[in-house]
């Protein structure tokens, strides 16, 4: 492969890796609309709905499966969600391809792009089981995830990428040393994890609304809640969870939960600030950490206290989708600045030795 082929193919791969990050949002997005409208089993079989790759008309339907009736808009925004989500791992799959003849150069993210198609297939899995398993929480908080996992992918190969295109290597061919995440640093990510799960986990079993008021549950502090049923991972209810299944006890105290886990996620970021401020380079990504959390929790508490409307549930969700691109950006950004600082010296020492 001549240099300038190598770069054409780079180019592409650069574009259309950011390309994913900005389609899987919006793909996230369309997911999450489809849940809030009630529209996750619009389409009662699949890949197909109602035996079509299209929405049919009612007889067809009817005929089809006679215990589900068409419901035409739900239908349709089903399959719009479908038809996206197959438009990315087609995406994934092209990205793949065109990564393939590059696969052995020094610091290519070879495994990130297998990485990438195995996640992208295991959501497709994840979203076959969604609506084979009526809407299963467990299985709609581990799709929920998995789509945050392919955004962060996309986010992470796009990174990769442009070290790649630049040639940042230490001398030998290999990559330049970086800096490992700190417990700090895990744990603040943990945390970020641990709370989007969460935040899946009070959508999935429809807990949104479970608390009535802010800063006190139900004009209490500490409110009735049954924790042992609230996190049940392994319930089989059914054969429907469309609208949910669990009594308020255990609403109320999933709701709690995911309080107390965007407390505890706070709490990190701010010691994260506060422990790299004197970090110039670091310092604007901190900031903007800290001011996407802060809007997050206003979209989280205007939620509570305005019983759930459809833009403000999207809202919040697409704080989510930020926070997490803010987050991995942080610490990208933390780990490639000793190898920036090692290159610069290593420039400084060859200038002055010339």
């Amino acid at each position: 492969m001549t240099q300038d082929e190598t770069r054409r193919r780079l180019r592409w791969l650069l574009t259309l890796s950011l390309v994913g990050v900005a389609f899987t949002a919006a793909v996230i997005l369309v997911g999450v609309f489809t849940r809030l409208v009630d529209a996750g089993l619009g389409c009662p079989d699949w890949p197909g709905c109602y035996g079509r790759l299209v929405v049919p008309d009612e007889s067809r339907a009817l005929a089809h499966t006679p215990e589900a009736p068409l419901e035409v808009f739900k239908a349709w925004v089903e399959m719009v969600h479908r038809y996206v989500a197959s438009a990315l791992g087609l995406l994934v799959i092209v990205l793949v391809v065109l990564g393939a003849p590059l696969r052995r150069r020094p610091d290519y993210p070879w495994g990130v792009s297998l990485a990438l198609l195995a996640v992208i297939l295991l959501q497709g899995a994840f979203g076959a089981f969604t609506v084979t398993l009526k809407l299963w929480p467990q299985v709609v908080t581990l799709h929920l995830l998995g789509g945050l996992a392919v955004l962060l992918l996309f986010l992470w190969l796009h990174l990769r990428l442009r070290r790649f295109a630049t040639g940042r290597l230490a001398p030998g061919g290999v990559a330049a040393p970086r800096r490992r995440l700190t417990p700090l640093w895990g744990l603040a990510l943990a945390l970020l994890v641990g709370q989007l799960a969460l935040g899946g986990w009070v959508s999935s079993n429809y807990a949104g609304i479970a608390c009535q008021g802010f800063p006190t549950c139900n004009g209490q502090w500490w409110p009735e809640m049954d924790w042992s049923e609230g996190f049940h991972l392994t319930q089989t209810v059914g054969p429907n969870y469309l609208h949910g299944q669990l009594h308020a006890d255990a609403r109320t105290a999933i709701q709690v939960g995911h309080r107390l886990g965007a407390l505890a996620l706070g709490l990190a970021l701010l010691l994260l600030a506060v422990r790299h401020w004197r970090e110039a380079h670091l310092r604007p990504w901190l900031g903007a950490m800290l001011g996407v959390y802060a809007i997050q929790l206003v979209l989280g508490i205007a939620n509570v206290l305005l019983w759930l409307p459809l833009w403000l549930a999207l809202l919040h969700t697409a704080g989510a989708v930020a926070l997490v691109i803010v987050m991995i950006l942080a610490a990208w950004v933390w780990r490639e600045s000793k190898a920036e600082g090692a290159r610069e010296q290593r420039v400084m020492e060859e200038w002055v030795h010339v």
